[in-house]
């Protein structure tokens, strides 16, 4: 359940390339170190700025930003279990260490609060 948004935190460390037809989204970046990636403030940072689209993005951040909508729409049926895991360790973090993003995050991606309740009783 918690998937949907999720995927959002895991393409933010792991730049998910795109889908297309598809199963499953890429494991291209499935063995990004996510640990390394939360205790680095400026890769973190440049990853949120790209997704709120306040900084540039990389590649794989305008992917991410194309992919986000199925992803959610989908309830992450095509993250992998690598990605499943990564997300609850991202969103976990984020929400403990980094509510102001997180809720930006949220503000933006679900602004309806459509997924949203599934993330606040964690």
């Amino acid at each position: 359940m918690k998937a949907s948004l999720a995927i959002l935190i895991v393409c933010v460390f792991a730049g998910l390339a795109a889908a297309g037809p598809q199963k499953e989204y890429t494991n291209k970046f499935d063995n990004v170190n996510v640990d390394e990636v939360l205790s680095n403030r400026r890769i973190l940072s440049n990853y949120i700025k790209c997704l709120l689209e306040t900084g540039a993005c990389t590649p794989e951040g305008r992917e991410l930003k194309r992919l986000l909508p199925d992803a959610l729409q989908s309830d992450c049926s095509k993250c992998t279990d690598v990605q499943r895991r990564n997300s609850n360790k991202v969103i976990n973090y984020l929400r403990a260490n980094n509510a102001g993003d997180w809720k930006k995050l949220l503000d933006k991606y679900d602004s309806k609060g459509v997924y949203r309740s599934k993330y606040e009783k964690h």
